[in-house]
């Protein structure tokens, strides 16, 4: 029975999940950690981790987890990576012909313009959703470690807005300061 469940719930997350992995994040998190309790938050946030590491889209990688958590099995990957990724596949089939034939029409571009905002929309919602105390700490029961939290956040924040620095180089002295500062 989970087999089904886990399917449902994820070609749900992949069917409404417009723009992208970080988009459907806040959806599953949502699905598997407050609805289904098949992941505590802080293995929500370990998987986020995880996920953004790994070669692959977020939200493939992290269905794939949970897949394999909520099971124990190989297969509940293979079912939720599938369920994640069908919705897509079939809209696009069944849309890109349409969609290339009359993407300069007044109609489909409203469509489009309507869709932006909804799409950042969801991508602030996941960023609220990882400002947690998982990955924050807590100001009342570990002063130092949220101060730290907060600091590397700002750094990465301003250093990837404002100077444009390489992420990955930003994720790894983030992770040195993780293990000098903590």
């Amino acid at each position: 029975m989970i087999y089904l469940h886990l399917f449902y719930t994820f070609f749900k997350i992949g069917l409404f999940g417009f723009g992208g992995g970080y988009a459907m994040l806040s959806m599953i998190q949502g699905e598997v950690v407050t609805r289904y309790g098949w992941l505590t938050p802080q293995e929500f946030t370990d998987i986020v981790a995880i996920s953004q590491m790994t070669p692959g889209p977020i939200g493939i990688n992290s269905a794939t987890y949970v897949g394999f958590t909520a099971t124990g099995s190989v297969w509940g990957s293979v079912i939720a990576t599938l369920a994640v990724v069908l919705p897509s596949f079939i809209l696009m089939l069944a849309l890109s012909h349409f969609i290339l034939r009359y993407r300069k029409h007044p109609v489909m571009e409203a469509v489009f313009s309507g869709l932006r905002p909804a799409v950042v929309g969801l991508l602030a919602s996941a960023a609220l959703a990882l400002m947690n105390t998982e990955n924050f700490g807590s100001p009342t029961e570990d002063t130092r470690s949220f101060i730290i939290s907060c600091v590397l956040f700002l750094i990465a924040f301003i250093g990837t807005r404002r100077y444009k620095l390489n992420p990955i180089g930003l994720i790894a002295a983030c992770g040195v300061a993780g293990l000098l500062f903590y």
